[in-house]
């Protein structure tokens, strides 16, 4: 083992000469490398951000109860009041006219102007119900049968919506990573095999003088693993700034998204995808090594 460490430096020399012997082969697999990390990067962090856009909405579940507008106010707390003692309701409020408005208004951010052409205000009160999601069904039955209660809203819709998006990404994800892992495997390993042929009397050369197979394969798996890794790396870094990119063009038009944190999104994914890329770095190498000596 101190043999083995105290010849770091002759190995990744060695690494880098067989990178030098074949550059242009070894720049194309890494222009490669890093295209296929970066679609991974970007697939897998449209799957963590669906999922999270989910979460929140399933925790902040919801519908929103129309009562009739010939409704006394006392019969419209009493209507409030029997909500929220329905099993699977979190909490009922009303929410007035002037308060529907606002939500609005704040939605529409720019273009709220619109809402000055009206005389009146449009927007009626409603009872805002927050439910569990697992007893929408449920909720949604009793509060329909209310008396009083003319209309129920509910974002079902929505949540399937989502659900639907999300189960896509996620096998797109999963069919991504057997792609890339398939695509690595096969480039790390060609270029572990053309450099073996390539360097082929050396390797006969450090045989005859009784060197072991571990200190000639070792350079080669560095080999794969800088060129695997770096891939991934520029990857991240595309990657990030892609990200980046996303979040501002979203943080206009649709600000009301409940996003990941961008920090922790770019770095959860970075360190992801360089390890990964790290690891199918040394099991291409180990693949072509294997590769070569069968042959």
């Amino acid at each position: 083992m101190k043999n083995f460490l105290n010849n770091i430096g002759y190995f990744v020399r060695e690494a880098k000469t067989t990178i030098r012997l074949d550059l242009t082969s070894n720049i194309f697999s890494l222009f490669s490398t890093t295209l296929i990390f970066f679609i991974l990067a970007m697939v897998i962090s449209g799957w963590w951000m669906s999922n999270q856009v989910i979460e929140v909405i399933q925790g902040e579940a919801e519908i929103n109860a129309y009562f009739d507008e010939q409704l006394e106010k006392k019969d419209i707390i009493e209507l409030v009041e029997s909500m929220n003692s329905i099993k699977g309701v979190e909490a009922a409020r009303l929410v007035g006219e002037d308060e529907a408005y606002g939500r609005m208004a704040e939605i529409l951010g720019k273009d709220a102007q619109v809402l000055a052409y009206f005389e009146d205000n449009p927007f009626h009160s409603f009872v805002e119900v927050k439910i569990h999601l697992d007893e929408m069904d449920s909720v949604l039955s009793h509060i329909s049968a209310m008396e009083g209660v003319s209309y129920v809203r509910d974002n079902r819709e929505v949540l399937e919506r989502l659900h639907h998006i999300a189960g896509i990404l996620e096998l797109l994800g999963y069919v991504v990573v057997g792609a890339v892992g398939i695509s690595t495997l096969v480039i790390i390993s060609h270029i572990i095999r053309q450099g073996i042929y390539s360097n082929r009397e050396q390797i006969n050369t450090l045989r005859l003088l009784g060197a072991p197979e571990m200190f000639i394969a070792f350079p080669f798996v560095l080999e794969g693993l800088f060129l695997s890794a770096a891939g991934g790396s520029l990857a991240v870094v595309l990657a990030g700034f892609s990200i980046k990119y996303m979040y501002v063009q979203m943080a206009g038009p649709l600000p009301f998204i409940p996003l990941p944190s961008q920090e922790v999104l770019i770095v959860n994914m970075g360190i992801l995808i360089i390890g990964l890329s790290a690891c199918m770095g040394i099991i291409g190498s180990m693949m072509g090594l294997s590769s070569a000596k069968k042959n």
